[in-house]
């Protein structure tokens, strides 16, 4: 009996399958733009995920930042979750992260240290290590919608680095805050510059997902 070449590399090496033939779809960006939270709104957010994606050979999909925006001038909130499509979603080394929306926002998560590497593949530093960079942009509550609060939670809609907080999450799921283990909802930040968001463990980074 004749067997696929992949077939015969996925039992003989004991690679998953999912390994071998899922095309990464979701990463962790290995830096921000550089301006703190002001990503230049969403679609500047999409924008930095997909030159980052095409930089690592991630070609042919259309990518979204996970980011949530409040209702303003006229225009309607934005809820990260419904910016990323339905699943399954794989990083860069072949790990499936979540099978969907609600396995991705569950305890069954494996959007952590080990599974939210960036478009290269290499982990980002976490909690003991130097810096710390585990405070990752989301504007989003636990279940992925827009965070509301009585101060800011999304630098202005990802347009401020100067007044206002961004709403983070711990990629490592480890720390303090409100929810300490949440890869996307843990606690504000001290402020939107890049000082701001390095002096309370983050560099500005977010979640892209394609869809």
């Amino acid at each position: 009996m004749r067997f696929p070449v992949l077939a015969v590399a996925v039992a003989v090496l004991g690679l998953p399958a999912s390994a071998s033939a899922q095309k990464p779809n979701f990463f962790l960006t290995s830096v921000g733009p550089g301006n703190g939270a002001d990503l230049g709104g969403l679609e500047g957010a999409d924008r930095h995920c997909a030159e980052l994606a095409k930089a690592a050979g991630m070609t042919g999909m259309t990518w979204h930042a996970y980011l949530s925006a409040v209702a303003a001038n006229g225009k309607p909130a934005v809820n990260a979750r419904d910016r990323i499509g339905k699943g399954p979603w794989y990083n860069a080394v072949g790990v499936m992260i979540a099978k969907d929306l609600d396995e991705l926002h569950s305890e069954a998560s494996k959007a952590g240290k080990e599974g939210s590497v960036t478009e290269k593949g290499a982990k980002v530093n976490g909690r003991g290590d130097t810096p710390n960079t585990h405070d990752i942009l989301t504007g989003s509550r636990m279940d992925g919608t827009v965070a509301t609060d009585s101060v800011d939670t999304t630098c202005r809609n990802w347009t401020s680095r100067a007044e206002g907080a961004a709403w983070v999450g711990h990629h490592d799921r480890q720390g303090g805050g409100a929810n300490p283990t949440s890869w996307n909802s843990a606690h504000p930040s001290r402020g939107c510059s890049q000082d701001n968001l390095r002096a309370s463990g983050g560099a500005g980074l977010f979640y892209c997902f394609a869809i």
